[in-house]
């Protein structure tokens, strides 16, 4: 239970979907848990039709496949019932401000009902945690190696404390690789499913697919055959080389090949 007193229903909600840009991509299951003033709760969680296939990269991280939501409502179905549940209830979960409560809103939206934050308590659990443990290098100077950072943003000063962090890391968490490539791997924050350096193309599946613009979920094949001048754009435009190499390719009828081993079996 909550240790704190209500004056009205608090609802924490998640989102799993079928991507992360608001405007494109769609809820596949939504759970929610309303804590009630009188000390009683209510938890439900829905899945949901998206009315679009599902990335094979979002399947991975939820579990979630076009099979599973097959048979599944559409949020269009639930969004009234939906809508009528929220009324006057105040919004909690985590990182809720920069994704579930946009994508929540454009839901609405697409089904013809506005849904206001005006009024609204937002608890986004997120916030706390980077407020209460900011992602600074004080910060992480104070945590793994227990001192004040003396003359912060002093390049030296900074430097020096640096290794002494990297350090109180490996201290603390012994779980940590050792070895310098494993430790490279561990670091890397890009899409594991990227094809260029600045993730404008990644895979699909065993098809590569556009991951920007007005043309995002869009395959390369799809693009090269009914499209041509957007990849022509791409050649224009200021992107990187690799990028413009797979558009090049792409016209020419050249597209990448995943290894099989990379693949999800069937």
């Amino acid at each position: 239970m909550l240790n704190m007193q209500l004056d009205r229903p608090l609802v924490f909600f998640d989102i799993e979907s079928t991507g992360t840009v608001v405007t494109r991509d769609r809820i596949v299951e939504l759970s929610v848990i309303k804590f009630l003033p009188d000390g009683s709760r209510e938890c439900t969680t829905r899945r949901l039709n998206p009315e679009m296939a599902i990335p094979e990269a979002a399947s991975k991280i939820h579990g979630i496949y076009d099979a599973d939501v097959a048979n599944a409502p559409t949020f269009a179905i639930i969004a009234q019932n939906l809508h009528h549940y929220l009324e006057g209830c105040d919004l909690a979960g985590y990182n809720i401000v920069g994704f579930d409560i946009p994508l929540l809103v454009e839901e609405f939206r697409r089904a013809g009902l506005e849904f206001s934050l005006e009024g609204r308590r937002v608890i986004d659990s997120f916030r706390i945690f980077c407020k209460l443990y900011p992602r600074t290098l004080t910060a992480a100077y104070r945590l793994f190696c227990g001192k004040e950072l003396e003359d912060a943003h002093s390049a030296e000063a900074d430097t020096m404390a640096t290794v002494e962090v990297f350090l109180g890391q490996l201290e603390k968490h012994p779980e940590l690789p050792r070895d310098l490539d494993e430790l490279h791997k561990f670091c890397d924050l890009r899409d594991p499913d990227a094809i260029d350096a600045s993730n404008r193309f990644k895979w699909s599946g065993s098809e590569v697919i556009v991951n920007f613009g007005k043309n995002y979920g869009q395959t390369l094949r799809h693009l090269a055959a009914n499209d041509p001048g957007f990849l022509r754009w791409i050649l224009r435009a200021d992107f990187a080389d690799d990028v413009k190499a797979i558009a090049s390719n792409a016209l020419a009828g050249k597209f990448p090949e995943r290894k099989n081993e990379q693949c999800r079996p069937d």
